[in-house]
C-alpha cells in the first residue's frame, strides 16, 4: 500500500517582487531556517476530458525535491487533502490505477500539465527546534501538455502545516502574511490554476458560459419563480429536478466512496453501502416519476452491490457488539480463551473479505453499473408525472412506502416471539428503512415535515435494527459455543452472552409498540400534504 500523510495547506497570491514578512513574530516561531531554493518539475495526468480534475484529484509524477515520486491527492476538505506517494517509476503505480478506477475506468489518463516550480523554502521552528510549518515561495510556470501548449507564469506563497500539528497555527501564519498585504490566492491548487490559465479558447468560453448557468440556477428557489440574472423568469422546480438531485448525490458518492474502500478507511464500507442503497431505494419509491423499464435493471445492480458490500460490512457490526458484550462481562466469567477464539474468528473472515471487495470494485460488472448510472443521469427516463410540482408528486410516493412499512409492522406486532417473529421484523426494518431514505430524498421540497417524519421512520428503523442485530449475534455466539465445547474449552461464557442477547432482543420487542405509535401518527403524515 502507498506511503500516506495528510496535507494541510494554504495558498496565497504573490508577484515577483513580493517578500515574505519576518514570520519570527508568529506566535510559537522560535526561529525561521531558510532551507535555500529547489526545482520541482512535475507532470499532472488525467483523462482526457479531465474526470479527476473534476473532482478535485490530483495525479502527478514529480522530480525534484525530497518527495520525488508519483502522488495522488484526494480532497478532505479545504485546504485539506490526504496524499499517498509511491516510488519514482515510468509507468503509473498499480495501487494507483485501482484507487482511480471508480473515476478513470477505461479511459486513458493522459499528461495534460507539465509545472516547473522554483521553491525557496522556510521552516518555522519552535523552541525545541521541530517543525511547526513549511512557508515557500514558488515561481512557477506552467505548460499545457494537450490543446495546443499554452503556457501560464507566476507567483505564489504556500504555508504547509507540520505533520501531526495544530491547524490553528496557520491562522497565526496567515494573520501575519494579511498583515504584510498578502492575500489567499483564488485558487485551491497549482493544478487547477495551471489548468485553468492555459485552456484552449473555446473551452473557456464553455467555462464560463457553464459558470453562468450555475449562477442563474442559484437564483432558482424551491418554491414560487425568481428572474435569472439576465432577467428571464426561471421555472418552478419540479418533482423530477428534486428527485434526479438525489439521485446524483447518491451515485457520486458511490464513486467517492471506492478509494476510501480500497484503502480501507473506517466505516468506508458502511458509508458506500448506505449510498447504494439510498439509490437503490429512490429508483424503486419514485417509479411514477422514472419509467422502472430503464431503472429497474439498475436498480438489480444496486441490489446485487449492496449485498456483496453487506457480507463486510454484517461482519464490522457483529465483530463489534461480541466484542462490546464480553467487554461488558466481570473478568471472572470470560471462562476459557475466549477473546483469543473471537479475535481468530474475526481475523479469519475479515482478510478472506478485503480480498474480495477489491476484486469487486475492479470487476467488470460493478464498472458496468456505474457506467448504467451514467447513462441514467445523462438520459433520464422520466415519466409525466416528473412535471409535477414537488408538494403534489412526493408525498405520495412517501405515503405510499409508509403503508407498506404499517402491514409489515402489524404483522409482526401479530406474531408470538420466535423464528416467525424474527423474520417479520426484519422485514419491517427494511421497509422503515425505506420510508426513511424517501422521506429523506423528498426533504429539500417538503422541508420540515419531511424531517420529522423521517426522523421517526429511523427510530422504528433503529430499533429493528439491534433486534436483528441480536438475532445474528445469536447465531454467531452458538457456533462459538459449539466450537469451543469441540476443542474441550467452556462453553459457559458464549451460552451467558447468548442469554444476554436473548434478553435484549425481547426488550426491543416490548419497546416497539410505543415506538411505533409515535411514528404513525396521522398528523406526521397529514403534514407532509399528497
Amino acid at each position: 500500500m502507498a506511503d500516506s500523510k495528510r496535507e494541510i495547506e494554504r495558498k496565497y497570491a504573490a508577484t515577483a517582487a513580493t517578500r515574505l514578512p519576518d514570520l519570527s513574530r508568529v506566535a510559537g516561531v522560535f526561529a525561521v531556517a531558510h532551507r535555500g531554493a529547489t526545482e520541482l518539475d512535475a507532470v499532472y495526468y488525467d483523462t482526457e476530458d479531465l474526470r479527476l480534475a473534476a473532482d478535485s484529484l490530483t495525479l502527478r509524477r514529480r522530480t525534484g525535491g525530497s518527495d520525488a515520486g508519483w502522488h495522488l491527492k484526494f480532497p478532505v476538505a479545504s485546504g485539506i487533502r490526504d496524499e499517498l506517494r509511491e516510488p519514482l517509476c515510468d509507468a503509473l503505480p498499480r495501487s494507483f490505477a485501482g484507487l482511480l478506477r471508480s473515476r478513470v475506468r477505461d479511459r486513458t489518463l493522459v499528461p495534460v500539465v507539465r509545472l516547473v516550480s522554483a521553491r525557496d523554502v522556510h521552516h518555522l521552528l519552535d523552541a525545541e527546534g521541530a517543525l511547526l510549518a513549511e512557508v515557500s515561495v514558488d515561481r512557477v510556470r506552467a505548460e499545457r501538455l494537450t490543446g495546443g501548449g499554452a503556457t501560464a507564469a507566476w507567483t505564489e506563497i504556500e504555508a504547509e502545516l507540520a505533520d501531526d500539528g495544530d491547524p490553528a497555527f496557520l491562522d497565526a501564519v496567515e494573520r501575519r502574511l494579511r498583515k504584510a498585504g498578502i492575500r489567499p490566492s483564488a485558487s485551491p491548487s497549482k493544478l487547477s490554476r495551471a489548468l485553468a490559465e492555459t485552456a484552449p479558447k473555446r473551452k473557456k468560453a464553455r467555462k464560463k458560459a457553464r459558470k453562468k448557468a450555475r449562477e442563474e440556477a442559484r437564483e432558482e428557489a424551491p418554491t414560487g419563480r425568481r428572474k435569472s440574472l439576465a432577467g428571464k423568469p426561471r421555472r418552478k422546480p419540479t418533482a423530477g429536478d428534486h428527485v434526479l438531485v438525489y439521485i446524483r448525490r447518491q451515485a457520486e458518492a458511490i464513486v467517492a466512496l471506492d478509494p476510501a474502500v480500497r484503502r480501507d478507511l473506517p466505516d468506508s464500507v458502511h458509508q458506500m453501502r448506505v449510498a447504494t442503497r439510498r439509490l437503490r431505494s429512490a429508483l424503486r419509491t419514485y417509479r411514477k416519476i422514472l419509467d422502472r423499464d430503464v431503472t429497474d435493471p439498475v436498480a438489480a445492480e444496486l441490489k446485487w452491490l449492496a449485498a456483496e458490500l453487506g457480507i463486510e460490512r454484517d461482519q464490522e457490526v457483529l465483530d463489534a457488539r461480541l466484542r462490546s458484550g464480553l467487554d461488558a462481562l466481570p473478568r471472572a466469567l470470560a471462562l476459557g480463551p475466549v477473546r483469543g477464539r473471537l479475535r481468530i474468528r474475526s481475523a479469519a473472515r475479515r482478510n478472506g473479505s478485503r480480498r474480495r471487495i477489491v476484486a469487486l470494485l475492479d470487476g467488470k460488472r460493478y464498472l458496468d453499473l456505474l457506467e448504467s448510472l451514467d447513462a441514467l443521469l445523462a438520459a433520464p427516463p422520466l415519466l409525466p408525472a416528473a412535471s409535477r410540482a414537488p408538494e403534489r408528486a412526493l408525498p405520495r410516493a412517501v405515503l405510499k412506502e409508509y403503508g407498506r412499512l404499517a402491514t409489515r409492522i402489524g404483522r409482526a406486532l401479530e406474531l408470538p416471539p420466535g423464528h416467525e417473529r424474527d423474520l417479520a421484523s426484519h422485514e419491517a426494518r427494511k421497509a422503515a428503512k425505506r420510508v426513511r431514505y424517501a422521506a429523506e430524498a423528498a426533504r429539500p421540497a417538503l422541508g420540515r415535515p419531511a424531517k420529522r417524519f423521517a426522523k421517526r421512520m429511523k427510530a422504528v428503523q433503529s430499533l429493528l435494527g439491534d433486534h436483528q442485530d441480536s438475532v445474528v449475534a445469536r447465531e454467531a455466539l452458538r457456533t462459538l459455543a459449539v466450537q469451543a465445547h469441540a476443542a474441550g474449552e467452556p462453553a459457559f461464557t458464549w451460552g451467558l452472552l447468548y442469554g444476554r442477547e436473548e434478553a435484549a432482543a425481547a426488550a426491543r420487542e416490548r419497546e416497539l409498540p410505543e415506538v411505533w405509535e409515535r411514528a404513525s401518527r396521522p398528523e406526521l403524515r397529514a403534514a407532509l400534504g399528497g
